[in-house]
């Protein structure tokens, strides 16, 4: 008979049996530990973390070994009372590599042993954490009541761990994705659990991280098909890096527009993925591409194919103005130690200006820069390569830090464009970012225009350029080409598409 949390209370006679093989089970483990370390056994370095600082132990956390065997014993209690319930958290730091790679071993280790000391508060009598390497933690809750006792303590930890931490000279925000596992009686040995649990984990990364995730079945599937994805992208990448190879990569363009006179100034190169089992959608293999790190040497290839065909282009056209190329710069891309060389490279291969080249960076990459990667943005704009933010708007401290940086211009995200005409359109926001903009002397580039009451509504507010389906969706190099052949200046107010894909 099993009795969960939700059940009636067992008669008597059960329970208290129940709580005598409990003890006596524990009596047994104790007595073994104690025998252990009574024969002379060195127990610390097997179960305890011995990453070193300096010398001394880092966490002083019990490790994965421990953890691994205090896990099988729990499992031998639920098999002899299926009553006794337990739990496995599985966490690990959300974008702990960015902290390793832009501010030092050091911090990332002070780090790691100031997160597990949070961890122990939140616990009691029935929780233990554990180190297992890295980034990752391990909890393992006794004797608990049921799925809540789980979710409560995840709760705690997800409050505690918004707190900031401080850490030299550094005051860090970090968030944690957390999987809970629960016990069954259909696991067989504690790996199972951990799998289980490192599932959720991971489905609680997709879903937006800073969150928990409680295992169900159904996640396996979706673990197993997010799995066929990376290895199908490693062999894509792999293939496209091949230059004798056909790649199932390619670069789309979209046109870049003046708002006040209707000519192309510009394009944005937008990879695109033609899977042999048809089209990927960007925001599928991105983010995985970016957590993989195939998004490296993706991204270097981007670059050098939008710097050949741009350099074509300006081959092709005699323009009053040099056509631009804007090109998304990842993360990954900036912490990169050669970006540098890399990108000179690329210039130097492809004979292209480097005025004609606009690196794109995230408002939110921007706004975690250390100072070296500051000093990297500089060093770009001394190469007279333009830098825009992308998504302007929606970090809480854009204005505030926006001159730090040598930026020429900003792309005003388009969930602001996409409440023009609605009630509270946040035009007064549009407005804020643009006077800003114009103070600064930086150009602005609206977003997501896919009508024309957003058109006019940009062109009253006097934003210098936009983007949109209004004038064409992303399209292959020969349909950007002929886009540019009819280029001159156009009416701007249509009810139709300025240019079309046909």
């Amino acid at each position: 008979m099993q009795y969960t949390s939700g059940s009636t209370a067992a008669p008597k006679g059960v329970a208290i049996a129940h709580s005598n093989l409990i003890h006596n089970l524990e009596s047994i483990y104790q007595c073994f530990e104690h025998g252990r370390e009574s024969r002379g056994f060195s127990w610390l370095p097997l179960y305890h973390d011995m990453g070193l600082i300096g010398g001394v132990l880092q966490t002083n956390l019990p490790n994965r070994a421990w953890f691994m065997s205090r896990l099988e014993f729990l499992m031998k209690l639920n098999a002899q009372a299926p009553g006794y319930l337990y739990a496995v958290l599985f966490l690990d730091i959300d974008r702990f590599k960015v902290v390793n790679d832009s501010l030092g071993h050091l911090i990332g280790d002070e780090l790691l042993k100031s997160v597990g000391i949070r961890l122990q508060a939140c616990l009691d009598e029935k929780g233990t954490v554990a180190r297992f390497g890295g980034d990752e933690f391990a909890i393992v809750l006794e004797d608990i009541k049921g799925v809540e006792d789980a979710t409560a303590l995840a709760s705690r930890i997800k409050a505690q761990l918004r707190l900031p931490f401080y850490l030299k000279d550094y005051e860090l925000f970090v968030a944690a994705s957390i999987g809970i596992a629960l016990s069954k009686m259909e696991y067989e040995t504690p790996q199972e659990v951990l799998r289980d649990a490192d599932v959720a984990m991971y489905r609680a990364k997709h879903n937006g991280r800073g969150r928990y995730e409680i295992f169900d079945p159904q996640m396996q599937k979706i673990v197993m098909a997010r799995l066929q994805l990376e290895n199908d992208l490693r062999r894509a990448v792999a293939t496209t890096l091949n230059m004798d190879s056909e790649s199932e990569f390619c670069l789309h363009y979209q046109p870049i527009i003046s708002l006040s006179g209707g000519e192309i100034v510009g394009f944005e190169a937008l990879v695109r993925w033609n899977h042999p089992r048809g089209w990927v959608s960007p925001g599928q293999f991105i983010p995985v591409a970016e957590e993989t790190g195939s998004i490296n040497e993706l991204g270097w290839w981007i670059l050098r194919e939008a710097c050949r065909q741009t350099k074509i282009w300006l081959e092709l056209f005699n323009r009053d103005v040099p056509l631009r190329i804007n090109v998304n710069l990842s993360p990954v891309q900036l912490l990169q130690v050669d970006l540098i060389e890399r990108i000179e490279e690329i210039i130097l291969e492809t004979a292209l200006p480097p005025n004609c080249l606009k690196l794109e960076i995230t408002e939110s990459c921007v706004l975690e820069v250390s100072s070296e990667e500051a000093k990297v943005l500089k060093r770009l704009k001394s190469m007279d390569i333009q830098l825009c933010i992308d998504d302007f708007g929606t970090g809480y401290s854009s204005l505030s830090r926006l001159h730090e940086f040598p930026i020429d211009t900003l792309k005003i995200d388009r969930s602001f464009i996409n409440r023009i005409g609605k009630e509270n359109g946040g035009e007064e926001i549009i407005q804020t970012i643009l006077t800003l903009a114009h103070t600064l002397g930086m150009n602005t580039v609206a977003e997501g225009i896919d009508t024309t009451e957003k058109l006019k509504k940009m062109q009253e507010l006097k934003c210098g350029f936009g983007q949109g389906f209004l004038f064409s969706k992303p399209v292959d190099s020969s349909k950007a080409t002929a886009l540019l052949c009819n280029s001159k200046p156009m009416e701007l107010g249509e009810e139709t598409a300025i240019f079309t894909d046909s």
